[in-house]
């Protein structure tokens, strides 16, 4: 049974109620400000027990975890994914909750896990890692500065189970912290390759990349920052190697990095992209057409995407950007 109609079925029989369900299969990846900018989550690949405190011009934060260890930078998959099902809904006008229902199997498949049963598990841990890691912090989200300290979420539940004990529906309630990064759209997208990286450290230095170079032409950074901002605790040296790797392999999604003098690394975008609200316009009725063709897509994202190819093609003149966008979609599809 899909997704949905699993939802659906559990809606039918009371199971769920009062929340946000999680319905957008071709939801475009997208992760808040605060969890890009500031090394919240763990690289280690091993429980983190540590007490990590944070300075850096002006913000502060300190992350305390629990038990099971600091949540990692492989966990925040779930927020992200969370996240990218609130976006693809207000951009519809939906209303949206921070209590999610979601299907365990669309997590897994939407993130590149796997769904075996050890995939299950590890979910599971996940989900306790994220809810017993507490932040206290100055960051703002939206307009609000919180300093009390609060979970990245605020709890989950196992709402249906197969015979053999295996999650098949989940809730999850978000903290108000990055629910309302989410309301005042605090988000940015990523790369649907994100979830193909393996390594720790290339998805963190391609958060700041995508943070702070985004649509520039390009982005300075001293090693000695770029290691503090990470959240890294290799030495100096290996993590300057770590880098020279990274380099060398030439792997990271749409940025190039590169090293300068004086231990200066520079990041530069690999194609063209365009500035929200600029590129072709589409009439709201093909909107609703590509809505047909992809049902339960986030269609403005696909716009959005396929602006940016329509920049990196070099701007061609359309002699009808309805029609352009419409082939784009099925050729996608």
């Amino acid at each position: 049974m899909a997704g949905s109609a699993r939802m659906a079925q559990l809606l039918e029989t009371g199971l769920v109620q009062d929340f946000f369900v999680c319905d957008f299969f071709a939801a475009v990846p997208k992760h808040d400000l605060a969890s890009m900018e500031h090394p919240i989550f763990s690289l280690s690949t091993r429980p983190d027990r540590r007490v990590v405190s944070y300075d850096h011009n002006g913000a502060t934060l300190t992350v305390t975890p629990s038990v099971k260890g600091r949540a990692t930078i492989f966990d925040a998959d779930i927020l992200i994914f969370c996240i990218s099902q609130l976006m693809a809904a207000l951009n519809q006008g939906r209303a949206v909750s921070r209590k999610l229902s979601l299907t365990a199997h669309d997590l897994l498949q939407a993130t590149h896990r796997e769904t075996s049963g050890d995939g299950y598990k590890r979910l599971r841990d996940a989900f306790e890692r994220l809810a017993g890691t507490r932040i206290t912090t100055n960051i703002v989200t939206g307009d609000k500065e919180i300093t009390q300290g609060f979970g990245l979420i605020e709890s989950w539940e196992i709402v249906r189970k197969t015979r053999a004990g295996r999650m098949i529906a989940v809730t999850i309630t978000l903290s108000e912290w990055l629910f309302n990064a989410v309301l005042s759209r605090s988000v940015l997208t990523l790369s649907r390759d994100y979830f193909r990286m393996r390594k720790p450290l290339e998805r963190r230095i391609y958060e700041l990349a995508r943070k702070h170079c985004g649509r520039q032409a390009e982005w300075t950074v001293s090693v000695v920052t770029l290691a503090k901002k990470t959240g890294s605790t290799s030495p100096l040296r290996v993590f300057r190697a770590m880098l020279r790797e990274m380099i060398r392999e030439n792997r990271l999604p749409d940025y190039v990095l590169s090293e300068d003098g004086g231990d200066i690394l520079r990041v530069t975008p690999r194609a063209a992209v365009t500035e929200p609200g600029e590129g072709p316009h589409l009439r709201p009725e093909t909107l609703d057409q590509a809505r047909t063709l992809v049902p339960g897509a986030d269609i403005h994202a696909l716009a959005a995407e396929w602006r940016n190819w329509w920049a990196t093609t070099g701007k061609p003149r359309l002699r009808s950007p309805d029609r352009a966008f419409v082939g784009w979609i099925k050729t996608r599809s």
